[in-house]
């Protein structure tokens, strides 16, 4: 009986080892199962950010977009072509007035 007693501690010891180690390892599985959500969560927050940033650019690109249309309309180019004009005849007769000046010494 002795040795069937010593037999079965000797079983109920090696089961208590592998119930720890599996204990361990359940630990462990758990960890990593913990830090994989919660990299998951911090990478949903970046995506949502990363989204938000995205929905506001296009909607400033958008209204920009809408900005520039309505500056290009006809009757704009053609007043911003005749500001263009008198800036240049300005600019021309300011050059022409300097070239005298220094050609003829007024």
């Amino acid at each position: 009986m002795s040795s069937s007693r010593s037999q079965e501690d000797t079983y109920e010891a090696q089961n208590d080892q592998r119930l720890d180690e599996l204990h361990s390892k359940i630990r462990t599985l758990r960890g990593v199962t913990t830090d994989i959500h919660d990299d998951a969560e911090r990478q949903n927050l970046i995506l949502d950010e990363t989204t938000n940033t995205f929905s506001s650019v296009t909607s400033g690109l958008s209204s920009s977009a809408e900005r520039m249309v309505r500056s290009l309309s006809p009757s704009t180019v053609k007043t911003l072509r005749i500001a263009v004009a008198v800036v240049i005849f300005f600019l021309g007769m300011w050059l022409s007035k300097a070239l005298f000046y220094r050609l003829f010494g007024w």
